[in-house]
Order: structure tokens, then sequence, then C-alpha cells
């Protein structure tokens, strides 16, 4: 998330069909060429006539809100956040993977949930509370400590000093083509594809 203006679509590591049978290549290719491409435009357009904002991560810009021109703070909040939060999805999307974790981060789960069914059961339930579009996350507090949270639109954790961990999007562009409006089939083909290792190396950097 280090990239500054002008910001760039990055090519996904994995072909739109590799998530078959469970994220389809058309709902893939949309998503990321263009719900994705259209936040970075739009982040584009809001900080071109503001040059003393362009050495400024997306973080930076999502956790400095306050401090920008009170004109642009909303629409950075927004596409900025679309940016952050389609990439941090994206990046946790694998084929082929164990639909478990491995590692000190079962252990971390079974700390605070009991079990990874526990933990998937509260995660999914957390997803479907979302009323109309928005986010359920993972993320640790500045004390280590897990919590599930749920978010609007393409707000972030970052404004809360959170650390996330993981992210469905439970935008209805995420699974509308394939499900329908079946969000529960959606989220139990999603946890078949979490790059679990991914999630480990989130885990493991906080506690450096």
């Amino acid at each position: 998330m280090n990239s500054t203006y002008p910001f760039r679509n990055q090519p996904l590591p994995f072909d739109f069909d590799a998530l078959e049978p469970f994220i389809d290549a058309k709902t893939m290719r949309l998503h990321h060429n263009r719900h994705l491409q259209t936040y970075i435009d739009q982040l584009n357009t809001t900080l071109k006539d503001y040059p003393d904002y362009h050495s400024w991560t997306l973080t930076q810009l999502l956790q400095n809100i306050a401090s920008l021109p009170v004109s642009i703070q909303q629409p950075v909040q927004r596409n900025a956040g679309g940016v952050f939060n389609h990439v941090f999805y994206f990046s946790h999307l694998i084929p082929n993977e164990l639909s478990h974790p491995k590692g000190p981060l079962v252990d971390a789960i079974g700390k605070f949930y009991g079990t990874f069914d526990n933990f998937k059961q509260e995660l999914t339930t957390a997803a479907l509370s979302v009323f109309g579009s928005g986010y359920a996350w993972l993320v640790l507090n500045a004390r280590g400590e897990f919590a599930i949270l749920t978010l609007p639109n393409q707000d972030t954790p970052l404004p809360q000093n959170l650390c996330p961990l993981l992210t469905v999007d439970v935008w209805e562009h995420a699974y509308y083509l394939k499900h329908y409006n079946n969000r529960t089939a959606y989220l139990n083909d999603w946890f078949q594809v979490v790059n679990w290792q991914q999630v480990q190396k989130n885990y493991h950097t906080f506690f450096l």
C-alpha cells in the first residue's frame, strides 16, 4: 500500500479464472478492471491539483484525512478507501489454497475464538450483518487482540489505528453474477480461496 500519486492498477497475481469454481472469472475481471479502476481514476482526479499530497502513500492519506483540505477530505476518504480495500481484498485470495490456516495463526485464533470453525461462523455472521454495501474485517488492536468488525461502504480500519489481517468484500458486485443475492453461498466459497499465508504474514509483521 506504499504507492503514491498517480496510483495505478496492478495486475492480479493469478488469472481471472484461477479462483473457479468459487469466484467466477467474469466477476473477478469486472471487479478488478472496472470497479477498482474507477476508484483509482477518481482518486487521481481528486489529487491532481494538490501536489503537496502527491508523495503521500495510500495509507498516509487514509490515516491523515483530517490533515487534508476540507474540500477533498470526503472524496479522498471514499476513493482511497476503495483502492485500499480492493487491493487488500484481492491480495488475500489465492487459488488451490488450504481452506484453513496453519501455525501460530491457528493458535491465536483458538485463543480468541475457541476453534477455527467458531471464527469462521463469527466472521460469516458479521459479513451477513452488513446492511447494503461494506466489508467484514479481522483486525488486531494495539494490544495484539483479535477483533471482527464491519465497516460500511469503503471505510477502512486504519483511522481507528487497527491492523487489518483479512477482509471480505460484501458489496453485491463481489458476488452477484455467480451467487445472485445469496451472500451466504458467496461467503462459503470465499473461505475456499483465502490466502492464509498472507494473513499469517500480516499477523507476524504486527509483532515485529
